[in-house]
């Protein structure tokens, strides 16, 4: 009986483990647009952005690598059609930060409708993805909304503090002058 009350545990828990996972990792990729984990064993830059256990570090690793090539085509060369296709093939759609990158992509093709809709399934993925509140934002002040774009910056120094990068890009685009043809 004791044999049998141990595997039950041990089924317990690793149950546990397997539903748990795919959580921890969301939690922490949706975070900050910067995948990969520190090199501390600690938090990441900003709240709730938890460390993927060990045991995943494999999933994670390739997700993160992935996530990584999307962000070098983006920043680093441009190619914004070549990012999306990058990030959808990976898989974590659902993901706020591999949406919110979606989502900026489109934005810099110029297809504001499907940016606004990445935007918007970034922010139901997670409501506190600081990145996804800036460039929304900035997608905002692109579109004349400036009352929405300054209910952005509202939440990003909710979220953020004032003196957070994003926040001082949404307030520095908020200052200039609408229909200044502003590239962000």
């Amino acid at each position: 009986m004791k044999k049998y009350s141990i595997r039950i545990l041990a089924m317990a828990i690793v149950s546990v483990a397997l539903i748990a996972a795919p959580v921890i990792t969301t939690s922490y990729a949706a975070g900050d647009d910067n995948p990969s984990p520190p090199a501390s064993s600690k938090k990441g830059k900003r709240k709730g952005t938890e460390l993927v256990p060990s045991e995943q570090s494999g999933q994670y690793t390739k997700f993160a690598e992935g996530y990584r090539a999307a962000y070098s085509t983006v920043y680093d060369r441009q190619d914004y059609a070549g990012a999306i296709d990058q990030l959808k093939g990976l898989g974590h759609d659902g993901n706020a930060a591999v949406a919110n990158l979606i989502g900026y992509s489109y934005r810099k093709l110029g297809d504001y409708k499907l940016s606004q809709v990445w935007y918007e399934r970034a922010l139901k993925a997670d409501p506190n993805h600081v990145k996804t509140w800036q460039y929304y934002g900035l997608w905002q002040v692109e579109q004349g909304n400036r009352e929405q774009a300054q209910y952005h910056l509202s939440k990003i120094a909710q979220l953020a503090g004032t003196d957070s990068e994003e926040y001082r890009s949404l307030a520095a685009a908020l200052e200039k002058p609408s229909g200044t043809g502003l590239v962000y």
